[in-house]
């Protein structure tokens, strides 16, 4: 516990910090792990969906924010693989980063893109022509953490990926990685959950909040996280700890947005008219409840 208190103290005093207003627009997805297009590329069945959900968020100048693996650098090893099969999406995010309207944080399945010259040369050679010699996100930094500051109130959100409350994933994350290429997938695909992934096992999932909402309700401080793949969503004076779910859930993938002082989980999915016509949806799960109502019991670390 004391790990990860320490780790998320580290993110916080290093994070990028952000101004947000009442007019402010956000919108946080993670654990997309695009993969090569391959079997084992977790992203591929809802990658329509993200393209839907990105060009619906673009069209309204929301600002994305991507909380850590978003791409999957365990099973495959080349990023700029990844960029050039799913080239669409990262057209997509592209738009977003032209306007300054895209941050990126790195989780622990794509942590090299800590590593700014490796992200800007797979970003550059895996893009599609048409993009040119300048490829995609120039010159953007992949960060750890971000500070969300209200301007009126002062309430802050931290935003993490979440592996900081996961041992295996945080400091072994090379030992988990290994296991993960060479022993856990093939594993697998024969129907034996990963015990290191906290997406995966349900106890460690448990262990993995738990932690991350410790840090949140010790310091009063909104912690918005994904890692788990598990939505969560407090309602104000029961907790600090939100997470946006992921990108890879069956039929559907979910986000948290922030729009006119208020926060709200939503999903999207295929829908169905009764005319028997299929188009993505988007539906709110949760909220919106306006971040004011967390401003009187929350404050900085």
């Amino acid at each position: 516990m004391r790990r990860t208190q320490r780790k998320l103290d580290h993110a916080y005093e290093n994070a990028l910090c952000l101004t947000i207003h009442m007019g402010s627009r956000i919108v946080m997805m993670s654990d997309c792990h695009r993969g090569i297009g391959n079997w084992g590329d977790n992203f591929q069945a809802n990658q329509n969906l993200f393209f839907a959900a990105l060009q619906y968020y673009n069209q309204r100048k929301f600002v994305y924010i991507e909380l850590g693996d978003g791409d999957e650098l365990w099973e495959n090893r080349d990023l700029r693989e990844i960029v050039r099969i799913h080239s669409n999406q990262f057209w997509m995010m592209e738009q977003f980063y032209r306007d300054g309207r895209l941050h990126m944080l790195y989780g622990n399945h794509d942590r090299k893109k800590a590593q700014g010259k490796y992200f800007q040369n797979a970003c550059r050679m895996g893009a599609c022509s048409a993009q040119g010699d300048a490829g995609f996100f120039h010159g953007m930094k992949v960060e750890e953490a971000i500070r969300l500051k209200d301007s009126c109130s002062g309430l802050e959100l931290l935003l993490v990926h979440g592996h900081q409350g996961d041992f295996w994933n945080d400091t072994l994350w090379k030992v988990t990685r290994f296991l993960v290429r060479y022993l856990w997938r093939p594993l697998e695909l024969a129907g034996c959950n990963d015990p290191t992934s906290a997406a995966k096992n349900y106890q460690k999932k448990e262990r993995v909040e738990q932690r991350l909402s410790a840090w949140a309700n010790r310091h009063k401080s909104i912690l918005i996280a994904g890692h788990t793949h598990r939505p969560a969503f407090p309602k104000p004076g029961d907790g600090y700890y939100f997470n946006d779910g992921s990108c890879v859930h069956p039929r559907c993938i979910t986000a948290l947005e922030i729009e006119r002082g208020s926060i709200s989980l939503v999903k999207w999915s295929v829908k169905v008219r009764e005319d028997n016509m299929m188009y993505i949806g988007r539906d709110v799960l949760e909220g919106p409840v306006p971040l004011k109502e967390f401003a009187g019991i929350t404050k900085s670390v």
